[in-house]
């Protein structure tokens, strides 16, 4: 009888390496240092230094929070092509409300964030009710929304689909600068002012401060990571992007649980608009192009599956640097920047094809 408990699988201990191999985000951390030796090699100096460092975070960590967001949905067995469209309505939505309507921020950005859920919503119930692939119900919304931000915005601004003011708007507001600019200046000017960083000619830091979305950018990653680590909330993603059948009989709420999904990454591109909009004191019906696929890619990148039921916060995180550093990299590089989306296209392969072979190998499938 010992003999044979010993040889169960249930209780047989593994090894570090083995636990360390079964991790999704190996090959998003594998992909980030084979891109950081590549820039290393290739690139201009300056591209690590702490200025070309928050030159290349501040893309990857919006991009981040959408690929985040995707990479949760993705885990619980959906796709959202939407959340590009919605960086576009939500900036729509939230630039009418501090211009036109001339709302303050504690106004603006929760019924922004209301309009958002009200979408994410509808695209999970769709999902749920009709039994479509998600993939189609989004793409439906990914124009609907696209077109709506168009239409809305010419509506507001006599036909321009362009929305400006928005900085003026803001301006002198209590909650601006959470959503907007450098994040610790004080710290930053007092680093200059002891030699610690770089410095302009007048004496001003290099680097004035932390962007804003960078710490929001650590702050989704580790608010997501511990949900799906740490809490029954996490098991209901898995268990429902698994076998959502098997989730269901065993009393996990899955119709709850893809709903606020949908939810969570509409919110997350509602995030995202807010900051850009904010940073860039205008709007426009472009906003988000080409956002859902990126998003997904660094979720790819980040070890999530295609089927569901497997993936990583942490690899999302890691999925999103490797792409802000491909974006801003080549600038400081004698490459053309066309070579850009070759790259991309590239990592995203072979990711796929290291994140399966390492999975395969150490569970055994076939």
């Amino acid at each position: 009888m010992t003999e044979i408990a010993s040889q169960d699988e249930r209780i047989a201990t593994e090894s570090m390496m083995t636990r360390l191999m079964k991790r999704p985000e190996l090959g998003a951390i594998g992909g980030l240092i084979l891109v950081t030796i590549f820039f290393l090699t290739t690139a201009s100096p300056s591209m690590f230094t702490l200025a070309g460092i928050m030159n290349f975070l501040t893309p990857a960590a919006q991009l981040g929070i959408l690929g985040i967001a995707a990479a949760l949905l993705m885990i619980g067995g959906e796709f959202d092509l939407s959340i590009g469209s919605m960086v576009a309505f939500a900036g729509m939505i939230f630039g009418v409300l501090v211009v036109n309507l001339g709302l303050p921020l504690i106004l603006a950005i929760p019924l922004t964030m209301a309009f958002a859920a009200a979408t994410g919503a509808v695209n999970g119930a769709i999902v749920l009710r009709t039994g479509l692939p998600s993939f189609i119900v989004t793409l439906a919304f990914l124009f609907i929304l696209r077109g709506a931000s168009l239409v809305g915005l010419k509506l507001f601004t006599n036909g321009s689909t362009q929305l400006r003011g928005v900085r003026e708007a803001v301006a002198g507001d209590w909650l601006t600068p959470i959503f907007s600019g450098d994040a610790f200046p004080g710290l930053f000017r007092w680093l200059g002012d002891q030699g610690i960083i770089a410095t302009l000619n007048n004496g001003a830091p290099s680097v004035p401060g932390i962007p804003v979305e960078i710490l929001w950018f650590l702050g989704v990653a580790g608010l997501a990571t511990f949900v799906l680590l740490r809490t029954a909330a996490g098991n209901w993603i898995f268990a429902t992007g698994g076998d959502k059948t098997a989730a269901f009989n065993s009393g996990v709420p899955v119709r709850r649980v893809k709903i606020t999904l949908f939810i969570l990454t509409a919110l997350a591109a509602t995030l995202v608009a807010i900051i850009t909009v904010i940073d860039t004191g205008s709007t426009d019906a472009r906003r988000g192009f080409m956002k859902e696929f990126e998003a997904i890619i660094a979720a790819v990148i980040g070890g999530c599956l295609l089927t569901g039921g497997y993936g990583s916060a942490i690899g999302a995180f890691f999925g999103a640097i490797i792409f802000g550093m491909v974006t801003i990299g080549l600038t400081y590089t004698g490459f053309d920047q066309d070579w850009f989306q070759v790259f991309l296209g590239a990592m995203l392969l072979l990711a796929v094809v290291f994140n399966n072979a390492i999975r395969k190998r150490v569970t055994g499938e076939r």
